[in-house]
């Protein structure tokens, strides 16, 4: 929380993004009732660190329609090799436990709150 914001004591904007690790992945994103965005990232990435608000803001946005959860490569590495990864960012999104879509590299946030209303949230699965 930012000093301004606790000056006025105003509550930060909330927000859930899930940590998912090797243990949670099939509970948090295979099983989830909701379709889930899943970023992936790594310490040190500088397109991660500019995906991080656009994600921030899509959890906000799409609260209650969306999971969005979080994996560092670094703490899970077994899971982003099962997974595929091969750079970061790299953005899986979910739908009834099965991979809709990847996205490799920084989009903004207009490309994935297209993709969610459009093809994830819309479409039957």
């Amino acid at each position: 929380m930012g000093w301004f914001t606790k000056l006025l004591g105003l509550e930060p904007e909330t927000h859930e993004v899930v940590t998912i690790t090797e243990d949670n992945f099939r509970k948090e994103v295979l099983d989830s009732p909701t379709p889930v965005l899943l970023d992936v990232w790594s310490q040190g990435c500088g397109p991660c660190k500019l995906l991080e608000p656009v994600v921030m803001q899509l959890s906000r946005d799409f609260k209650g329609r969306l999971k969005v959860g979080e994996l560092d490569v670094a703490r899970a590495p077994k899971l982003a090799s099962k997974l595929k990864v091969s750079g970061t960012p790299t953005v899986l999104y979910f739908r009834k436990g099965r991979e809709f879509e990847r996205v490799v590299g920084f989009r903004a946030g207009h490309y994935h709150r297209e993709l969610i209303e459009k093809e994830l949230l819309q479409k039957p699965a």
